[in-house]
């Protein structure tokens, strides 16, 4: 065989190797209908366990575009043999259109569509998850439907990407990380209307080394809501309507809860309830410590800047002597207007208080020519800059 010969059939087997690497499982050749109409649940099922077990290359779960899948309740579990998974939806994901048409397969109703114990999860492609929660919404608002799911639940899912897709209209939550260390968050759109109840956007407990960035989250409570971890930077998110960034709620039930290391950068607050927030329950223990809100734009948000340590109580005063400890917080370069005057608000426990508090470079104006913006603050101690709009007169030193 020639040199040339030779050549081109390495090349063919290289190409023949590299497609066998990759293998792509769409879930239309697993029976799924993509009508919007008939369950396909059992087509996404069959199509999981397939790619869950494969071992060669970049195993992909292909949800093709153009279609509408109509999923039941479903868990997408690992451990799996491949290092990276991919499951990539290009079409719409839709949940049951009402209360009564959910059908859990199992107890656990936490989630509608759940991942768990997935090394190097990819979600991308661009789709859409639909979680159909209207319906959910008005329940609860009658005091029914208390425990509503959320849309999508990540479980011990190291090394988890989630890139390009949209979750709309969720029962309950968005998205929630829990034990997903190292996981990079982007490019995601959030949407509920302003007064759908409890419709956080993406909420991280319990997980190290989470990236979020690049997003917009137009939902009914916290844009993000961070309820335990440490190591995070969150930049670049739209949030509004919505209720800011938030730690917390901590310490619920007398519960421990720790976040550290926190930094919330480049973001921009929409006539949200809040912008930069901290929520900690009495009787709670742990703490809140080595967190930066910097480079904040406002735009007729309501408190700007809050920390609330009663967030609520949870039994007699005599218990509740004990809080969660915040401490080394700094807020830096915010510019924007406050819809209401009290802009800065800081609110912590008279037994533990607040420590080492930073306030530097805030001009926040009120969203009324006619109106001036004011802070007030009971057992916080740190440094606030003279120059500060509102001045925080309980940190100027």
């Amino acid at each position: 065989m020639s040199m040339k010969g030779l050549l081109f059939a390495v090349l063919l087997l290289y190409c023949f190797v590299a497609s066998q690497g990759d293998p792509i499982f769409d879930v239309l050749k697993y029976g799924a209908s993509g009508n919007g109409q008939t369950d396909d649940s059992q087509a996404f099922v069959k199509a999981w366990k397939d790619v869950c077990e494969a071992r060669n290359g970049y195993p992909t779960l292909l949800v093709p575009k153009g279609r509408t899948f109509l999923l039941q309740p479903t868990a997408f579990q690992g451990p799996c043999n491949s290092p990276s998974i991919n499951f990539k939806v290009q079409g719409t994901l839709m949940a049951p259109k009402s209360v009564n048409e959910w059908k859990w397969p199992s107890s656990d109703k936490g989630a509608w569509l759940q991942f768990s114990y997935i090394k190097g999860l990819v979600l991308d492609g661009r789709g859409l998850f639909d979680g159909q929660g209207a319906p959910w919404w008005d329940c609860f608002k009658k005091s029914q439907c208390h425990d509503r799911p959320r849309a999508i639940s990540f479980h011990a899912c190291e090394g988890l990407k989630i890139n390009k897709v949209t979750v709309i209209d969720t029962p309950g939550g968005h998205i929630s990380l829990n034990g997903c260390n190292g996981s990079i968050v982007s490019n995601i759109n959030l949407l509920a209307p302003k007064d759908s109840p409890n419709t956080d956007g993406l909420g991280v407990s319990g997980s190290s080394n989470v990236t979020i960035r690049d997003s917009t989250m137009k939902v009914g409570d916290d844009c993000v809501v961070i309820n335990g971890g440490s190591y995070m930077n969150i930049s670049r998110i739209f949030c509004g309507p919505g209720h800011g960034i938030s730690i917390g709620s901590l310490g619920i039930g007398g519960t421990y809860g720790a976040v550290e290391e926190i930094h919330v950068r480049n973001c921009t607050f929409t006539g949200s309830s809040n912008g930069a927030r901290i929520k900690t329950w009495e009787g709670g223990f742990g703490y809140v410590r080595k967190v930066t809100f910097e480079e904040i734009i406002l735009q007729d948000v309501q408190t700007p800047v809050l920390i609330d340590q009663h967030y609520s109580t949870y039994q007699a005063t005599a218990d509740n002597q004990k809080a969660i400890k915040i401490s080394d917080i700094t807020y830096r370069n915010f510019r924007g207007t406050s819809a209401l005057e009290e802009a800065v608000k800081l609110m912590c426990d008279k037994n533990v208080g607040c420590t080492n508090l930073v306030l530097d470079d805030i001009k926040i104006t009120s969203s009324d020519p006619k109106m001036k913006t004011n802070a007030t603050c009971s057992n916080a101690h740190g440094t606030s800059s003279a120059s500060n709009i509102p001045q925080v007169s309980c940190l100027l030193k």
